[in-house]
């Protein structure tokens, strides 16, 4: 299969990712380790909470979209890393048996100035649950191989 370079990406241009079942095993085990909070962990103190119930983790939520983004981008694109995340936001509790998809939206594109052989693709990702909510987005260069070093952009 061919991989994708940054030429193929274009402002505008959408995807989308998934569907992925969040279950609440996972978001305890993710809890468990990463982020321990009540409202993460225990049912009484999550409903308790501004909550309202048991939600994942903002970090297990990015994660979740950091592993769609890798199945659905990255492995299948000439990779070169990312240079950071502009912005996340967490917009709503991801709750336990939630299936989430992943819309990336090209932002814009541009080469590299001091490396010809890739160029950068701002995306927007939103992660969405079944009743079509934004759940969360994040704004992310991600850096990309060019087919051409040195071709007019």
């Amino acid at each position: 299969m061919t991989k994708l370079h940054w030429e193929d990406f274009a402002a505008g241009n959408i995807a989308e990712y998934g569907p992925r079942q969040v279950t609440r095993d996972e978001i305890i085990a993710f809890a468990s380790e990463f982020d321990p909070q009540p409202i993460h962990l225990d049912d009484e103190a999550a409903r308790a909470s501004m909550l309202g119930g048991l939600s994942a983790s903002g970090w297990h939520t990015c994660s979740l979209a950091m592993r769609m983004i890798a199945d659905g981008i990255l492995h299948n694109a000439m990779s070169m890393g990312a240079p950071g995340v502009d912005e996340v936001r967490w917009i709503v509790p991801l709750r336990p048996d939630e299936s989430i998809t992943l819309r990336a939206t090209v932002l814009d594109t541009r080469v590299s100035r001091s490396r010809p052989d890739m160029g950068f693709v701002k995306f927007r990702f939103d992660l969405i649950n079944q009743g079509g909510t934004t759940i969360m987005t994040m704004t992310s260069s991600i850096m990309l191989g060019r087919r051409t070093a040195g071709a007019a952009a």
